[in-house]
């Protein structure tokens, strides 16, 4: 048995859980696995880029959130860079062949030091792509250009960006591409509008449009198919989901909506519990169906925590981020985290980095102050690298399935998973987009 790599998260089910066998037929099928997304990719090309949160039960590996629009590239390992420019000039490729000059549109996170490493990192593999880059901005009170330095011994710019008929640029740079690392929570700007520059990902993709609802609709079905192909009970890699609308927590407006959906589904979970033999409390995790940055977030193991909220807890869950009203609510099965880190056996969760199809590295979120049950990314939390020496489509089968390598590419393969669920999503928001035009 190998032993452990100092620097992984220990799975405390990795030597006898049935993780195992699930990591065992993922590399017995590896050629199956690696065709059926080759095919996938041809007829649903996949979105410039993306991060998906993931959950290892050790019973279950299933995703829990798809961001694309991600940040925390700071957070990936370093050695993982060569592989970010390859994947990137392939996404930017896709997108836009001729590209030579690069427009990266971010969030409005100025005082976000942590945010503003992110961007400087993606900033350096688009320039190491062989892409001019700059960085603009969209507030409205950024006049002249703004710089400041960062923590870690970088300067980054940030430039008002201007419109010029159908084309957006700064005072002397005229891109080729606009790319977008702002989820648009607060609506599409009309500065985006009707532009003749290709926009990635497009503006359909923002949560003023998307809703996790959709997502995991489009993830269940290419569960499905992905299972029957490995023979596989889908819900292993699949988490329960139920959706609810017109809520308002304030008023508690909608709140039966809320509770018959949550008794539902936690009887549900606890069915499939009972079928796979597992002695645990079933739990539902009650998010904002569109958003990020794990706000509106809040877990239920049963009803009454539900109909027995107290006005700050209600508060907490009727704004999302930038002050967005909650309306419509995701209720998903809750899937446990028995991946710990450090002597503390701190509760750690896996989320992988992609672009184009390929997985290019990810870390492990990491709260000291949380448990297996429990939203980890909320303040607090730290990150930790993944350490592996290998690609996640790169396993060997002759090591031990819970080896670094082929762990990786279990995470890689339900990671692509969810990244050819957001691909599928896409393609219908832009269908939809077509028929309106």
């Amino acid at each position: 048995m190998s032993e452990p790599h100092p620097h992984v998260p220990h799975l405390t089910t990795a030597l006898s859980g049935p993780l195992q066998a699930l990591e065992s037929l993922f590399l017995d099928q590896q050629t199956s696995i690696e065709t059926w997304f080759r095919q996938q990719w041809l007829s649903t090309p996949a979105p410039l880029y993306a991060s998906v949160d993931l959950r290892n039960a050790g019973f279950k590996l299933a995703p829990v959130d798809t961001n694309l629009f991600p940040a925390g590239f700071n957070n990936l390992n370093p050695a993982f860079l060569p592989l970010c420019i390859q994947a990137l000039q392939s996404a930017v490729e896709h997108n836009c062949p001729t590209t030579v000059r690069v427009l990266l549109l971010p969030e409005d996170h100025t005082r976000n030091l942590y945010y503003l490493e992110s961007l400087a990192t993606l900033q350096e593999i688009l320039i190491k792509s062989g892409f001019e880059t700059r960085i603009g901005s969209l507030r409205d009170d950024l006049i002249e250009p703004w710089e400041t330095d960062l923590p870690g011994g970088r300067t980054i710019r940030l430039e008002p960006v201007r419109r010029h008929g159908k084309r957006l640029m700064l005072a002397d740079f005229d891109p080729c591409l606009i790319l977008l690392n702002n989820d648009l929570s607060a609506g599409r700007p009309g500065i985006l509008e009707d532009l003749e520059q290709p926009i990635a990902p497009p503006l359909e993709a923002g949560w003023s449009q998307r809703r996790k609802t959709t997502h995991f609709m489009h993830y269940a079905q290419v569960a499905r198919e992905f299972a029957e192909l490995i023979d596989l009970d889908p819900w292993l890699i699949d988490p329960l989901f139920r959706g609810c609308g017109k809520i308002n927590f304030k008023t508690r407006e909608g709140e039966e909506c809320l509770i018959e959906n949550v008794e539902q589904l936690l009887s549900e979970i606890r069915e499939r519990y009972r079928t796979h033999g597992i002695d645990r409390e079933p739990f539902v995790m009650i998010k904002a169906d569109a958003g990020t940055y794990g706000m509106a977030v809040m877990s239920a193991r049963s009803v009454d925590d539900v109909a027995q909220l107290n006005r700050k807890q209600r508060n907490k869950m009727a704004a999302s981020k930038g002050g967005q009203s909650v309306s419509e609510v995701l209720i998903q099965e809750g899937v446990y985290t028995f991946e710990t880190w450090g002597d503390s056996a701190a509760p750690a969760e896996p989320v992988v980095y992609m672009m184009d199809h390929y997985v290019v590295g990810g870390f492990y979120r990491v709260h000291t102050e949380r448990g297996p049950n429990e939203n980890l990314n909320a303040p607090g939390m730290h990150f930790q690298p993944l350490a592996f020496e290998e690609s996640c489509i790169t396993p060997d089968r002759h090591l031990e399935p819970d080896a670094s390598p082929n762990r990786f590419y279990a995470y890689g393969v339900v990671g692509r998973l969810a990244l050819v669920a957001a691909a599928r999503e896409l393609a219908a928001l832009r269908a939809d987009k077509d028929k309106a035009a």
